[in-house]
């Protein structure tokens, strides 16, 4: 039997041109708390398409994580922006999900040869440009994915972060068996690549959103199989009640984005 949550990121792609997190953290950014949670136990984040559904559109699953990844981040923002949430309301709809994997990652609905995934870089990029579901994001950062201080302020400040990360076998196994991911002795080899939206983190480690549930993970395990992370800006997240980015240049990251207009295609 097949199994029903799909994979999809593919390797990274370095652009030099991509703006780094550290540059804009200023003196005036506090420690970040001992834990965030941007998720707010909200009980259903939906499969987006990344896994077998109930829904008309591609029933058997698609590995167009790293569209589903920026889906649920749409939710965390507009979770934390709403006095009133409403899961239809904060839920971009399949079919905009299947759009955006067909125009950004390739993939011709029902051709499964063209169902190969994404460069999660390609996605922000298009992301930015042309929005997802009516939103666009308005830059995007790379924090150091080794150093766990500047991943929890991307949480903190942001919301949350978009990372990608190799998937063993013992974290499919994890994930089914409703356990935590962590490092194990042997791992069964790596299964694919996955991109996922992390909005919250605790002392144990990060809590990602992944296959209509959320996961978490322990620092050990994000620092052996994470490879990839950005840091997003999003008008929804600025304009939340009471929020203000303080700690972060803002002028400094606008000025930078206007020099990083464009980023080669792969």
């Amino acid at each position: 039997m097949a199994d029903p949550r799909k994979l999809g990121k593919l390797p990274p792609r370095v652009d030099l041109r991509t703006l780094k997190l550290a540059r804009y953290l200023t003196p005036a950014l506090t420690p970040p708390p001992a834990a965030v949670y941007w998720s707010k136990g909200f009980p259903s984040w939906g499969m987006m398409l990344n896994g077998a559904n109930t829904g008309t559109l591609a029933p058997q699953g698609l590995g167009c994580c790293t569209i589903a990844g920026p889906a649920h981040a749409d939710q965390v923002w507009k979770i934390n922006s709403a006095k009133n949430v409403n899961l239809a309301a904060i839920t971009i709809p399949d079919s905009v999900i299947l759009g955006a994997y067909e125009n950004w990652d390739g993939y011709v609905d029902g051709d499964p040869s063209t169902d190969n995934g994404g460069v999660i870089l390609d996605v922000l990029n298009d992301w930015r440009q042309s929005g997802l579901g009516g939103h666009k994001i308005t830059a995007f950062a790379v924090p150091d994915p080794s150093n766990v201080v500047h991943i929890k302020q991307g949480i903190v400040l942001f919301g949350l972060v978009i990372i990608g990360f190799n998937v063993p076998q013992s974290a499919m196994d994890q994930n089914a068996a409703g356990q935590i991911w962590d490092v194990v002795s042997n791992d069964g080899g790596i299964v694919g690549g996955h991109c996922v939206a992390v909005p919250d983190y605790n002392p144990t480690g990060p809590i990602c959103i992944t296959w209509g549930m959320r996961q978490q993970m322990t620092w050990a395990f994000w620092a052996k199989y994470c490879d990839e992370s950005y840091a997003l800006l999003s008008p929804d997240w600025l304009n939340s009640s009471n929020f203000s980015p303080e700690g972060i240049s803002l002028a400094d990251l606008q000025s930078d984005l206007q020099n990083v207009t464009s980023v080669a295609r792969r």
